[in-house]
């Protein structure tokens, strides 16, 4: 008999669907041996030699997998092929190792990604070992952030308030949110005018199209002022309006690459609204079930039999004009990203959504669909688009309109969304236009936008920051941590991510530095592929990071933060103001003689709004679980009144 250890029931119930009776699957749950949680968990004088302990509750789980190994003649270790999952049958097979006491068993490593019958049996077929280098990237990061974490919390603790805590990615994750506050409070709106015009052919009103100013004495259009605007605008309406070039040119519109780890978080951000953690959670649904292939990956690469298998599709349902001439490879940038991992994408192309959605319910369903979407997309043609640029001279300003018609269709045809046309009538050079009105409008700059989920991956991302794996824990940590809030899509950062960003940014200047962050990122990268040694990368951020701690203790000085006052009294002492302050749930009310008043009480933002539903109760704000804000009835729970979005007056959402 042969064991198979995976990390889940899940995975292990779909692993046995394919496998005979020669095999036995059992699932880990997850992480069985990992670093203590009340302690440090790693000495720091012996090489940061990790003192790994049994997993809370996970002796039951051990006790049977030690049985199973016991019958076992060879046992497979099947965990998930990144890092994680590295370590994870790492920690497994030392476990096994130690409870098997000498008895002779072949421990082998069978690596997929994805859970098909080929897949499968193709990688215990051609087993491997264990990847040590993968083991120590894995041990080097827990490690890491362990340090930073158990080090730099009760500096926080002592300087500004006992209960907050610090972490390597996490702290950058937030200076980034509050640098875009800050960059929007010190924004300036700068007035700027848009000037256009509604012309149409010569006495055929009906043929009225817009053109839009975009030089002035052959240079670029820069409308500051009113005066300004008001000038060109009676210039415009005493001028003659001749076409002086029509430009015609055929462009191509190629699909995007297939999803990556991030590039699927935002798209499910910004078409569902969802969290990152709610994404990963629902892919790793799909992934067990044997829907879609590995989902945290930042290869773009399509194996041959997923191209084989796309054309297939592509010349079934649609047609060969549908095809590009060669299937379509996406260059992969990220240096981790091997052959052998593939971008995500369905296992098989003719699986009826009905049973995905039966096993993975509507919300899997509509990402399974997506992901569906964007790998057909990827190997079909280009979109074909005729446009047409026509500039029209009028005295010394030049206006341009622009028309497009899609020819056809190609990889957009998939989505059912084609390419809006902008038609213009049938022109000639040097005609002459008839003005019916001059246009002019005033507008202002805006300051910057607040990250979203899916804008915060992508900074992240593009700065090297964290890794596929780690931005969806990242920003459910610091929502946890109350360190920022998510109100309608957008993050802000609270007062007291504020300070302790600011804190950090003043007395540990490289730990949050974005380019030193980045490169402990690379580091962490290069121990996987065996070019550093974990220990050495820990000893060259451990060490000065150890004195700067020692000195900020001892040097420092103790942040104030103020409370929010209501302007009331603590009705308790009556001596106190009533003070808002943020807690691990949330806001509350408090004394400003905090510890000598234990006075509190929950705290009720309310937005000046009757409750759209009953009528009765108050529209207040409150927070989910992950630190989300959302819109609720005061009444509840009589009234089951709940909206994400801040509803209008006069209206419900």
């Amino acid at each position: 008999m042969n064991l198979i250890i995976v990390e889940s029931p899940t995975k292990a119930k779909t692993l046995g669907r394919y496998l005979g009776n020669e095999y036995i699957v059992k699932a880990t749950t997850g992480h069985i041996r990992d670093l203590p949680k009340s302690t440090l968990g790693v000495d720091v004088e012996h090489n940061f030699k990790p003192e790994y302990v049994i997993v809370e509750k996970k002796e039951k789980v051990i006790k049977e997998l030690t049985q199973a190994s016991k019958k076992a003649k060879t046992i497979i270790i099947a965990t998930d092929p990144d890092r994680e999952g590295e370590a994870i049958g790492f920690h497994i097979q030392w476990i096994l190792e130690q409870n098997l006491k000498g008895k002779k068993v072949d421990f082998v490593r069978a690596t997929f990604h994805e859970i098909t019958k080929e897949a499968i049996l193709n990688a215990i077929n051609n087993p491997g070992k264990m990847n040590l280098k993968l083991v120590h990237a894995q041990e080097a990061r827990r490690v890491l952030d362990r340090l930073v974490g158990y080090k730099l919390s009760p500096v926080l603790w002592k300087k500004i308030r006992r209960g907050l805590s610090a972490g390597r990615v996490q702290s950058v994750a937030v200076r980034l949110i509050v640098e875009r506050e800050k960059e929007i409070e010190a924004f300036k709106p700068v007035e700027y005018w848009e000037i256009g015009a509604q012309v149409c052919k010569v006495k055929k009103p009906k043929s009225q199209f817009r053109i839009d100013l975009v030089k002035i004495d052959d240079k670029k259009a820069e409308v500051k002022n009113g005066s300004q605007a008001q000038k060109i605008v009676k210039d415009l309406e005493k001028a003659q309006y001749e076409i002086a070039e029509i430009a015609k040119r055929e462009t191509f519109q190629n699909p995007m690459p297939p999803f990556i780890t991030s590039t699927m978080q935002r798209a499910a951000a910004n078409l569902f609204g969802w969290s990152s953690k709610k994404t990963m959670r629902e892919a790793q649904v799909l992934y067990e079930h044997g829907y879609i292939t590995y989902h945290r990956t930042d290869s773009v690469h399509l194996s041959s039999q997923a191209l084989a298998m796309a054309a297939s599709y592509i010349t079934k349902h649609f047609d060969t004009d549908y095809l590009p001439e060669t299937p379509r490879q996406f260059k992969t940038t990220s240096k981790m990203a091997q052959e052998a991992h593939e971008a995500i994408r369905p296992s098989n192309l003719n699986l009826a959504l009905d049973e995905v959605e039966a096993n993975a319910q509507k919300s899997g369903a509509k990402l399974y669909q997506l992901i569906f979407s964007r790998f057909l997309a990827s190997q079909m043609a280009a979109a074909r688009i005729a446009k047409t640029t026509v500039s029209v001279k009028a005295a010394n300003y030049l206006l341009q309109a622009k028309g497009e018609i899609q020819l056809f269709a190609g990889w957009r045809k998939v989505y059912g969304k084609e390419i809006e046309d902008v038609q213009l009538p049938e022109l000639e050079q040097g005609e002459i236009l008839d003005l019916l009105q001059v246009l002019s409008e005033q507008k202002f700059t805006q300051p910057p936008a607040r990250y979203s989920e899916s804008s915060l991956i992508k900074a992240l991302e593009q700065r090297g920051i964290g890794r596929p794996s780690t931005y969806a824990p990242t920003i459910s940590t610091i929502l946890t941590r109350n360190y920022i809030e998510k109100i309608e899509k957008q993050f802000y950062p609270t007062q007291i991510g504020t300070v302790v960003t600011e804190f950090l940014l003043k007395n540990f200047d490289k730990v949050m530095d974005y380019d030193f962050t980045a490169k402990v990122e690379q580091d962490l990268d290069d121990i996987a592929l065996g070019e550093q040694k974990w220990t050495e990368v820990v000893g060259s951020f451990y060490n000065p990071f150890v004195d700067k701690v020692k000195s900020v203790e001892k040097n420092a000085e103790r942040v104030k933060i103020e409370a929010e006052k209501t302007g009331n009294k603590c009705p308790e002492c009556g001596e106190g103001d009533e003070v808002i302050r943020v807690g691990r749930f949330g806001r509350f009310l408090s004394c400003s003689r905090f510890p000598e008043c234990k006075y509190t009480k929950n705290y009720t933002e309310k937005i000046n709004m009757k409750c759209p539903d009953c009528k009765n109760g108050d529209v207040i704000v409150r927070r989910t679980r992950s630190g989300r804000h959302f819109y609720g009835c005061s009444a509840y729970p009589n009234c089951k009144w709940a909206s994400w979005k801040k509803p209008k007056t006069g209206g419900s959402d």
